[in-house]
């Protein structure tokens, strides 16, 4: 087990005053069976003039506020400190279905009993149905090959084939692009490889959350140095929680170093914090990002 604090601190300067903001923010860790809460808190500076929390149609815990005061400037800050489990300690990849198995059991049958996953399936506003992608992935899925093995593959080859680059592209770059770049950041990887699942006909998730990094021996961690992560999980019956976690921009299947925060069909879905803002102008963003290991 390992207990990980988080900092998280979103600070927007505006050139001129802010007359009325209403945002939304997905920045409280998830509770599952490997992960426990041990406290969350999300303070917001000016005051807010309303605020609630709640759950989306995904189980994602948000919240909404509003700012009806004038204000030149915003500070966000999430404080969560969390346990994590490795819940794929004893994982045999070598005993999951036959990926074309999965595929069919998602398909749409006349009185056939509902699959949940299925809605993570379908074509998404960041991740299309795209045959390249498909055509990508068939290399790794060859007919009869476990899902497991098959997705790990994938993963892998993600992970060499294209190259992290922080300039590459932009949140709003299109799959598409990322892809014939080869190149992007997290959000890129994450999108690639969900296009390519669900290409062949199966269910995969966009996860944002937070990677525990370690500085070199002999040097100090950075406060503020590190930064949100996203990955993907796809449906696979017969592991823990009929979901695998891949990361494929560390080609790691995420264990007890990934925080997840929120799950969606895409970035779209579960982006940290956004907003409609009136007046402003120009603004100036800083992030501060802290996951540090602590005591149990």
């Amino acid at each position: 087990m390992t207990r990980i604090q988080i900092e998280h601190e979103t600070i927007y300067g505006y050139q001129t005053d802010v007359e009325l903001a209403h945002h939304l923010a997905y920045l409280h860790p998830l509770t599952s069976r490997w992960q426990k809460i041990i406290s969350a808190d999300l303070s917001v500076d000016p005051d807010p003039t309303n605020r609630s929390e709640g759950r989306d149609v995904f189980g994602n815990i948000r919240t909404f506020f509003t700012i009806a005061a004038p204000h030149s400037s915003l500070s966000v800050r999430a404080s969560s400190v969390v346990e994590i489990e490795d819940r794929y300690i004893s994982l045999n990849l070598d005993d999951s279905p036959a990926w074309e198995e999965v595929a069919e059991s998602l398909s749409y049958v006349l009185d056939r009993p509902y699959v949940p996953a299925t809605e993570f399936v379908f074509s998404s506003p960041h991740v299309p149905r795209l045959e390249v992608l498909k055509q990508y992935a068939l290399v790794s899925f060859k007919r009869g090959r476990p899902i497991g093995l098959a997705c790990l593959d994938l993963n892998e080859r993600i992970y060499k084939d294209f190259t992290y680059s922080t300039t590459a592209t932009t949140v709003d770059t299109p799959i598409t692009e990322a892809f014939n770049k080869r190149a992007g950041v997290c959000q890129d990887f994450s999108h690639i490889l969900i296009g390519c699942l669900r290409a062949l006909g199966l269910s995969a998730q966009y996860i944002s959350g937070y990677l525990l990094t370690r500085p070199a021996p002999g040097q100090t961690k950075l406060r503020g140095s590190d930064a949100s992560h996203a990955w993907v999980s796809v449906y696979c019956p017969g592991v823990p929680g009929s979901w695998l976690e891949l990361d494929p921009t560390n080609n790691v299947i995420p264990r007890h170093q990934h925080v997840r925060l929120a799950v969606g069909r895409d970035f779209g879905d579960v982006s940290p914090l956004r907003g409609v803002i009136r007046g402003g102008g120009d603004h100036a963003l800083k992030i501060a990002v802290t996951c540090e290991e602590i005591g149990v």
